[in-house]
Order: structure tokens, then sequence, then C-alpha cells
């Protein structure tokens, strides 16, 4: 199968189970941005049974909790499109007033110049705010 999220090359973990993955997902000028990704190859939420589907929900919290503690985001943006690769996974956004898209989605044409960047150690903070939650 040739769908990039069953690949987890050269990605910067925070977290795995036998049901998923968090990952640190690189993404210019969104720093704290991540993807928690779902390791059976399924497209939507619904293909999930109750109890998968309240797992994955609580680490999408979690997560969204992490990046909260970590770097006092002004917003979080929570997405979860699959329309270009059909794998079930979610997008945890930390949003700021000065980022490039703010207020649009980060996906829009961009408003403005924004290079904010990531603190040194913020795959360990994060990690460790994970296991906290």
């Amino acid at each position: 199968m040739d769908c990039e999220l069953c690949q987890a090359e050269g990605e910067t973990l925070l977290f795995r189970d036998e049901k998923l993955r968090v990952i640190l997902a690189n993404e210019a000028d969104y720093p704290g941005f991540c993807r928690i990704i779902w390791h059976d190859h399924v497209k939507e939420m619904s293909d999930l049974s109750d109890a998968d589907r309240q797992h994955l929900f609580d680490w999408l919290m979690r997560t969204e909790c992490a990046v909260r503690a970590v770097l006092a985001p002004d917003k979080v943006n929570l997405a979860s499109l699959g329309n270009m690769v059909p794998h079930l996974h979610w997008h945890v956004i930390p949003r700021f007033a000065d980022d490039a898209h703010f207020p649009a989605p980060i996906w829009a044409p961009a408003r403005r110049d924004s290079h904010r960047q990531a603190p040194a150690d913020l795959a360990a903070r994060l990690k460790t705010a994970l296991a906290a939650h």
C-alpha cells in the first residue's frame, strides 16, 4: 500500500501504543503541530468500534492539553480531513494571533510573514506533558 501515513520513517514520535501514534509534524512556522495517526488503515471515525473511537478521542484531548500546556497558544485547531490521504488521522494545530494565516485556517492563503521558532526541547516537553495528562 502506498500510504504516507502507514509509513513511520523519520517521524518525531511523541507517543505510540498498539492502536495509534502521536507525532510532532514538521510544518514550517507551526511549531507544536501534532498528528495523531491510527495504525490500521481505515478512512473514517465510524469505521472504529466505540471503544477505539473513545481511545482515539482520549488521545486527541491529551494531545490538545499537552500542546496548550507547553506552548500556550491563542487557539488550538483540531482537524480530521483525510481528503488527500484517506487514512484516519487528526491534526492538532496550535494557533497564534501572529501566525501566517490567523485567523484563517492554515491551509488558506497566508496573510502575513511569520517565522515562529520551536523551542529546542519542544519534543521532550510535549512527551512529558502527554505522559502527565
